[in-house]
């Protein structure tokens, strides 16, 4: 074999690597030995590539001379002339598959007009689709249980004070523990007076509305327990240990499903026991999608927010128990006349029955209930508890009403239940309380969305209250549980002043043990001097001032739901 000749390797003394000559360079290189043009702005590529593989056969015969090590002519990481890398863009659109699925079965071409209206028919299928995906994403970001309601931040019903001390906090995971079994109860005492269903309302649907009317001369009244004075003579009888209304009872036993924050105040005296609202509770205002997973606005003034809502409620209740009797001036009269009237008073068609439960050998528990109508048949009297149910706004429950109501009342009734969970839950717990044979839900709603004075009557359901409480889930004997637990615990307590209140944005109860005087206004009205004093006004002044009352529908409404 010959030997490789490395040749001379040149000396550059006058500085760092090989010297500029070229005949300095390398005397004895080959002149066929290729090298890679580049410029100093370009980078380097690799001067030999010994991983090329030297079997293409595809490869261009007119390249074979050249050794594949030093041919960087498809080399990619070396600099290709513009001119090479200049390709045309192809405009033509791709061909249509001649035989795919969606053209199969086509057998002719169809007209402008059809394809056009296809295209826009697919692209509102799209946009539906990707809002019914947002929406699920929006869900999925906060979690499964509640999501949106967890976000939203509640206000407590009461402030709490520095100087309460707080005693206990139960959660509701313990509540559904409880059960507690109670024999039928006795009445004790029946007053006021009730006016007869009217049960041509029964036949009435949305095709054939009822306009809801104002009763503005009847008064209502919300008394709470220690203001009573039949509680207060029973309680001077000890007929009983434990007092308390039937809202303030379906409030406790309902608890578990409440996610708006309440109150409820405890007095101790001596071995008795009170159960009252505060003053200024929201307890007998009606919430409106308390549990439903659509935020409703949060400015008070919203004529959709909780507040206001809960106002239109109470005030759509009440007008409604009152429209739907008959009104010919005949009334069921009981033992005592209504024992918050005055003389001559126009009240509204109600029945207190004060009735007492067995809750152990010493223990005994008197609660007011109300019923709002009578009904007889077949010789017999029955009692009902008339309420209302109101839409507001159809895009927040996701169903029309009045679309729905006749061929869909089923699905109608499960979105309510869904939304309003808590507040059907304590309508039905007031009719068990009382012994109700029936229970009748009128769906009514706004005679247009954004108008929240007038309204329509769409249909008026009656049911059994203990099959109602069976569909919705409520269970008597841990309704029952709950008061027994909660009674037990308070009667541990020392005597004095206490108040419940459910968390705002936790599901448990809180028991504070405040001041005497809490929650009670301590102002005395002075009278005014006598230059100070105003005067009585004249006729007509009082005459204008009655039309402009009754011309002032938003007063109306205050004054309805105080």
């Amino acid at each position: 074999m010959t030997e490789f000749e490395v040749g001379a390797v040149p000396f550059n003394s006058d500085g760092w690597g090989p010297p500029e000559t070229p005949s300095q360079l390398l005397p004895n290189h080959p002149s066929n030995v290729p090298f890679a043009p580049f410029n100093r702005s370009e980078k380097l590529g690799r001067i030999a590539d010994w991983t090329r593989n030297y079997n293409n056969q595809n490869r261009n015969p007119r390249n074979s001379g050249h050794d594949s090590v030093f041919d960087f002519n498809l080399d990619d990481s070396m600099p290709v002339d513009d001119d090479q890398s200049f390709h045309l863009v192809d405009g033509k659109p791709p061909p249509r598959p001649k035989f795919g699925p969606k053209w199969r079965f086509q057998q002719q071409r169809q007209l402008p007009q059809r394809r056009d209206e296809e295209v826009e028919a697919k692209k509102r299928e799209q946009e539906k689709e990707r809002a019914r995906r947002d929406r699920l994403y929006n869900l999925n970001r906060s979690g499964n249980n509640n999501p949106r309601r967890e976000a939203a931040v509640f206000k407590s019903s009461v402030d709490i004070q520095p100087e309460w001390i707080m005693l206990d906090q139960i959660p509701f995971s313990t509540f559904s523990k409880l059960s507690f079994s109670v024999q039928d109860p006795e009445d004790l005492l029946v007053c006021g007076a009730l006016e007869t269903y009217d049960r041509t309302y029964d036949r009435i649907n949305p095709k054939n509305e009822k306009r809801l009317e104002r009763f503005k001369n009847r008064n209502f009244f919300k008394v709470t327990t220690t203001d009573d004075p039949v509680i207060r003579r029973l309680a001077n009888e000890d007929k009983a240990t434990v007092f308390a209304t039937d809202s303030i009872l379906s409030t406790l036993m309902c608890a578990p499903r409440s996610v708006y924050s309440w109150d409820i105040v405890v007095q101790r005296v001596g071995n008795k026991l009170f159960f009252d609202k505060r003053d200024g509770s929201q307890l007998d205002l009606l919430s409106v999608n308390e549990t439903s997973q659509e935020p409703l606005p949060e400015a008070k003034e919203d004529i959709n927010s909780a507040y206001s809502l809960s106002v239109e409620a109470a005030y759509i209740n009440q007008n409604f128990s009152q429209q739907v009797l008959v009104r010919n001036g005949t009334k069921v009269g009981f033992e005592e006349p209504n024992p918050f009237a005055s003389e001559g008073e126009e009240v509204a068609s109600v029945a207190y029955r004060y009735r007492r439960w067995k809750l152990d050998n010493e223990m005994f528990l008197v609660a007011r209930c109300e019923v709002q109508s009578a009904s007889e048949s077949k010789g017999q009297q029955s009692f009902l508890t008339l309420n209302a149910l109101n839409e507001f706004d159809p895009k927040y429950s996701g169903i029309d009403w009045r679309k729905k109501l006749e061929t869909q009342r089923g699905a109608v009734l499960a979105t309510e239940l869904k939304n309003n969970a808590n507040k059907l839950a304590k309508w039905t717990a007031q009719a068990l309380l009382a012994s109700a044979d029936t229970m009748k839900l009128g769906y009514v709603s706004r005679v247009h969305p954004r108008d929240h004075f007038n309204h329509t009557i769409l249909s008026v359901v009656g049911y059994k209250p203990k099959e109602f409480a069976t569909q919705i889930n409520l269970n008597t004997n841990n309704m029952w549980g709950i008061v027994k637990s909660i009674v037990d615990l308070c009667m541990k307590l020392k005597e004095g002043k206490y108040v419940l209140v459910k968390d705002p944005s936790k599901p448990q109860v809180r028991i504070y043990e405040v001041p005497a005087d809490a929650f009670e206004n301590d102002y005395v009205e002075e009278p005014l001097p006598e230059d100070e004093q105003v005067q009585p006004p004249t006729e007509e002044e009082a005459n204008a001032e009655a039309l402009a009352a009754a011309n002032d529908v938003e007063d109306t409404v205050v004054e309805a739901v105080v």
